[in-house]
């Protein structure tokens, strides 16, 4: 039968279809360290309705944001701290363990996956054993033996396959505080040959600790970046939201619409909120710095208005969501299938912006967590050339 769909009911089709989120990127452009300085990365600038389609995006380098903004525009950053979520074990046979904490549900209890996790059932120990003794000190001439931390399996997580672990802590002391002994920074998996330092996969405003892992948007500015920014009277505000695991998990159902987003605890202050409302009064305009400050932003406004907020979010924003707060967004390059395309794709459309991915790919632009950035004008915003 002789398929009379129009190319529009196609591309709305496709919007909803995770394969219509799918891209072939070359594995040399994934990024496995970051630049030095941060703000020397590239950027692809898309500032008209028709960049992606009729015409090309610009190419900058990140420290030309401040000449590339308005002043009286407003950056709303994600402040979030990534804590040392992979912890290495091993169980009372000796058999190693890998931990990679997700959130704490209870006072020093954490879901965490556990690999292999299969063997691990209710009642299972696991023990850890200090990475960090301090600064100078080798686990070879300390002077006692190295500190230890154990942690019970109480159940298994249906949702996520991991185990509910409840950690025995001394009195007085939380599990994010033995972290920096015990635990180390957790890269994504695509970054498989890196050198960074810890502090490289931290933003320099980070504040709140909590993520396990970066809000990598932000990872381009500079503290003098900042400054040149507030210099030109463009001005910055906060949200917090901790980054979850489920940030790098692929859309797994073939209709986009039916996809559950995993949830994720956002703050959204009042002095935040005002700012956004002074701005937007002014004429000027919300850039977003990375799709976890939109969906901070987005998830506190869903009410219909914005509010100040402290919770979990669950929403899923991907082409056809109505945009309540944000004007315009600097973002990474996502991996295909993913939660992050689909939101971009509601800010520009999908199709403009698979054909800018391949422009940057022609470019050999650097991707993902370590690699370059983009910046999508309030001009450019709309799904329609």
């Amino acid at each position: 039968m002789k398929d009379t769909s129009s190319p529009q009911e196609k591309d709305l089709e496709l919007d909803c279809s995770v394969a219509g989120y799918d891209y072939k990127l070359p594995p040399e452009l994934i990024a496995q360290n970051p630049v030095v300085p941060r703000d020397s990365s590239r950027l692809l600038v898309i500032n008209s309705p028709t960049t992606g389609t009729k015409t090309a995006p610009l190419h900058h380098i990140f420290h030309d944001l401040p000449t590339l903004l308005r002043s009286g525009d407003l950056l709303v950053m994600n402040n979030t701290r990534v804590i040392p979520a992979r912890l290495y074990g091993y169980k009372s046979t000796g058999a190693k363990i890998q931990v990679l904490l997700l959130e704490e549900r209870q006072h020093n209890c954490w879901l965490a996956l556990v690999k292999p996790g299969k063997s691990f059932k209710q009642g299972a120990k696991i023990i850890f054993e200090a990475r960090q003794l301090g600064v100078g000190d080798q686990k070879d001439f300390y002077p006692v033996p190295s500190p230890q931390l154990t942690a019970t399996v109480l159940e298994t997580d249906a949702a996520t396959g991991g185990r509910l672990l409840q950690f025995d802590v001394p009195e007085g002391k939380t599990l994010v505080q033995l972290l920096e002994v015990f635990g180390e920074v957790p890269l994504p998996p695509y970054i498989t040959a890196s050198v960074a330092a810890d502090e490289q996969y931290q933003t320099v405003y980070a504040k709140q600790p909590g993520a396990i892992a970066a809000p990598t948007a932000g990872l381009h500015f500079t503290r003098e970046l900042l400054q040149q920014l507030r210099d030109r009277q463009i001005n910055q505000a906060f949200v917090t939201l901790h980054v979850g695991v489920g940030t790098f998990r692929p859309v797994e159902v073939e209709d986009v619409t039916s996809h559950q987003m995993h949830e994720e605890w956002i703050e959204v202050p009042a002095a935040t909120v005002e700012q956004i409302r002074a701005t937007k009064a002014a004429g000027g305009r919300i850039i977003a710095v990375g799709t976890t400050a939109v969906r901070a932003l987005e998830g506190a406004a869903k009410s219909g208005n914005l509010q100040p907020f402290c919770g979990k979010t669950d929403l899923f924003i991907y082409p056809g969501y109505q945009w309540r707060v944000v004007d315009g967004l600097i973002t990474n390059f996502h991996l295909p299938r993913s939660s992050l395309l689909m939101l971009v794709s509601a800010l520009i459309g999908r199709q403009r912006l698979l054909n800018i991915y391949n422009e940057a790919i022609a470019f050999r632009y650097r991707f993902y967590s370590f690699g370059d950035a983009i910046l999508i004008l309030p001009s450019a915003v709309g799904v329609k050339s």
